[in-house]
């Protein structure tokens, strides 16, 4: 393909969202000015233990913050917009998104202790200006949360479209369906790039409606009359929360929220409009032990399976206020997410196992995706009619598939790039082509701590997982250089006593090792700690075939 390096192009980078699911973070770059889009988070897996959140390495961002002019939220998922407190304490800049995105994050903001934010609330089809070279309109969409918006940004080479995360369907709870005519007229018009989702690009045909799964509860709560009803779903589905809502007062039920984000985004929702229902429909949980069962829906967290949800400490036991019987129905109104089975299934089996009838997306259609299948990637596709491609919001293979979609639509390979984090793509009116890497990767959240956690520390804590901690304290007159005392412990080692021969033998071992050393040396003692972590190391090996982390220290007295 034919250079043009003289002329300008517009850089697009990508911070996070593509090679994986979450931590969806995009900057665009023209001249003087940088706009970002979206800033997520994603969660560990389990290569790193301890650790509480993943976010995105935005050190091109701080490094080049002169030049950024604002951060456009799509939708207020985590992925979009968990990381945003981090981001927001090094970049004050402006944050723009729809009404319940922006309300989502005033919490987060509270936690983080981070004030004077530039919050704009917009709507769809607004426009924004940000720098001389960025206008944003705020396209609307259909998704699994309210005010999920696509963005068609124009830029000085061409506009650019970015689907945000999508379905297309024609009978939403909100009635806003999403605005394929504005997507059509942009498309008329010309697109130069589209940045679209890949995550349901493997699935034909296209997604379910959400209405659909309001038929299916419907039949749940009549075949359920005089049990007590559970719904586990994902708190941020505000369209699947208003129809569980609207089925609980048709049939003359009470709610109760479970669950910490449950309870605060459905607070949240119903603040500004969002979900909607009587004042005397939702009652405290802790008030629930004088309704009757066939009065009652409980509406939780936990359907993924999350060790420290509401479900999963429900269907172990360890609510003092819930407990399960043979009159309850739980219904999981959710699809696990990949990686996620062995958790799901765990807590399904535990809730059987209290006598409870269990429903799931295997038995009923309880659930529907919110991202767009491959007949509705298709039809966007063919309304946006792009110049250029680069699928986004995928691991590798979701992306590879959605490149193939394309071409199969009638797009030239050469106009189509794969990208991975840390890329730039350059784009100009007649060309696009991969440029210098940036910066990028991920940091990681481990408590307070932001980036604390490096790669050391996480071989470390492997290292403790897989093979325990072997204590060595040794006690040493530094005047006469006597060996004065000598314990050794074990934590994740083997389940040994404190007089099991192993630890004896092993303090011979030590003995011997440190019998011709000098240990009137004093301050020498990184040495000594060293001939005591080989020896030690050698020995238990030898005898267990195991390799602990040792640890050695020296008590001077």
């Amino acid at each position: 393909m034919q250079k043009h390096n003289s002329e300008p192009a517009l850089k697009v980078i990508f911070l996070g969202g593509v090679g994986e699911i979450g931590k969806n973070m995009t900057a665009l770059e023209y001249g003087d000015d940088i706009i970002v889009i979206d800033c997520g988070v994603t969660f560990p897996n389990g290569d790193m233990p301890g650790v509480d959140l993943v976010i995105p390495d935005t050190t091109y961002l701080i490094n080049n913050k002169d030049r950024v002019r604002g951060l456009v939220l799509t939708h207020g998922h985590e992925d979009h917009i968990g990381a945003v407190p981090y981001f927001i304490k090094d970049l004050n800049i402006p944050i723009y998104g729809t009404r319940l995105t922006l309300a989502l994050l005033e919490p987060k903001f509270r936690e983080h202790r981070v004030d004077n934010v530039k919050m704009n609330v917009v709507k769809p089809r607004s426009v924004i200006t940000l720098g001389k070279n960025f206008r944003i309109e705020f396209v609307k969409v259909s998704h699994s949360i309210a005010g999920s918006c696509a963005l068609a940004i124009t830029t000085p080479v061409g506009v650019v479209f970015h689907t945000g995360d999508f379905k297309v369907d024609f009978t939403p709870i909100d009635g806003n369906v999403i605005d394929l005519q504005r997507i059509a007229e942009l498309g008329t018009k010309g697109v130069l790039l589209l940045l679209a989702e890949s995550t349901n690009v493997e699935r034909p045909g296209s997604s379910m409606s959400e209405a659909n799964v309001g038929n299916s509860l419907n039949s749940i709560f009549a075949d359920n009359v005089d049990r007590r009803i559970f719904i586990a779903t994902f708190a941020s589905n505000i369209h699947r929360l208003q129809q569980i809502i609207d089925l609980a007062v048709k049939y003359k039920r009470k709610v109760a929220f479970s669950g910490r984000s449950m309870i605060n985004i459905a607070e949240c929702a119903n603040k500004i409009g969002e979900l909607n229902y009587p004042k005397d429909v939702v009652v405290d949980i802790e008030k629930i032990g004088k309704i009757d069962d066939r009065n009652l829906c409980i509406v939780t967290t936990g359907s993924q399976g999350e060790p420290m949800s509401a479900l999963t400490r429900i269907a172990s036991d360890e609510n003092s206020k819930i407990k399960l019987g043979f009159n309850d129905t739980v219904i999981l109104s959710a699809s696990p997410i990949p990686g996620n089975e062995r958790l799901v299934y765990n807590v399904i089996n535990n809730l059987y196992r209290h006598g409870a009838r269990v429903v799931y997306e295997k038995l009923a259609e309880v659930h529907v995706s919110g991202h767009a299948y491959q007949e509705e990637l298709k039809l966007i596709h063919s309304l946006i009619k792009p110049k250029f491609f680069i699928p986004v919001h995928g691991e590798h293979r979701h992306l590879k598939k959605h490149a193939e979609l394309a071409m199969r639509l009638g797009m030239s390979s050469e106009n189509i790039i794969i990208t991975d984090i840390g890329n730039k793509v350059e784009v100009t009116k007649r060309e696009m082509r991969l440029g210098d890497n940036v910066p990028a990767g991920y940091v990681l959240v481990d408590g307070l701590g932001v980036g604390d956690i490096g790669s050391v520390v996480l071989r470390d804590r492997k290292h403790l997982a897989e093979d325990g901690l072997f204590v060595v304290v040794v006690g040493v007159n530094v005047l006469s250089g006597e060996i004065t005392a000598l314990e050794i412990t074990s934590r994740g080692f083997a389940y040994t006593k404190e007089n099991d021969p192993i630890f004896e033998q092993a303090k011979d071992v030590v003995r011997r090792a440190l019998a011709n050393v000098d240990l009137k040396e004093e301050g020498e003692w990184n040495g000594v700690r060293n001939i005591i972590r080989k020896e030690l190391k050698s020995f238990l090996f030898r005898k267990t075939r195991r390799n602990p982390m040792i640890l050695s220290m020296i008590l001077e007295n």
